[in-house]
C-alpha cells in the first residue's frame, strides 16, 4: 500500500472515521461544489423548457402542473440543508484562519472568538474599531 504524501503547508488532521456526519459533509460539498456550475443551471433550464414544451402533449393536466411543482419542492428542501451546511463550514473555516491571522500577529487578541458574542456586542466594537480607523485616519 502506498503512503500519502502530506502536502506542504497543510494542517493533517486525523483521519476520522466514515460517520454519517461526515459523510453528509462530503456529500454537501459535493453538491454545493455541481450545484453552482453554469452546466447544473443548463440542465435545470432544459428541464423547465422540456416540461414546459410537454404541456400541450398532456394537455397542461394537473398531473403535469403538479410534476414541476413537486421536483421544485423537493429539490429546493434539499438545497437548502446542502447549500447551509457547505456556508457553515466554509464560515467556520474562515474564522479559524481569521482568529489564527489575529492570534498570531501584533493585533489585539481580545478579537478572536467575537463570533460567538451577541449581535449587540459585535456592534458594539465594530464601532469601536470604526472610531479608532477614523482617529487613526485624521492623524495621517
Amino acid at each position: 500500500m502506498k503512503k500519502r504524501k502530506k502536502p506542504k503547508g497543510r494542517v493533517e488532521l486525523h483521519p476520522e472515521p466514515r460517520t454519517w456526519a461526515r459523510i453528509f459533509d462530503e456529500t454537501a460539498a459535493s453538491v454545493a461544489r455541481v450545484a453552482g456550475r453554469p452546466s447544473a443551471f443548463g440542465i435545470a433550464l432544459l428541464v423547465i423548457i422540456v416540461w414546459g414544451v410537454s404541456g400541450p402533449i398532456f394537455q397542461y393536466s394537473d398531473t403535469w402542473q403538479l410534476i414541476i411543482n413537486t421536483g421544485t419542492t423537493i429539490v429546493t428542501f434539499l438545497m437548502v440543508f446542502l447549500i447551509q451546511n457547505a456556508q457553515n463550514r466554509d464560515s467556520a473555516a474562515i474564522q479559524v484562519k481569521l482568529d489564527e491571522i489575529v492570534r498570531s500577529s501584533n493585533a489585539e487578541n481580545q478579537f478572536v472568538g467575537i463570533e460567538h458574542l451577541t449581535e449587540d456586542e459585535i456592534e458594539e466594537l465594530r464601532a469601536k474599531c470604526e472610531a479608532r480607523a477614523s482617529q487613526a485616519r485624521k492623524r495621517q
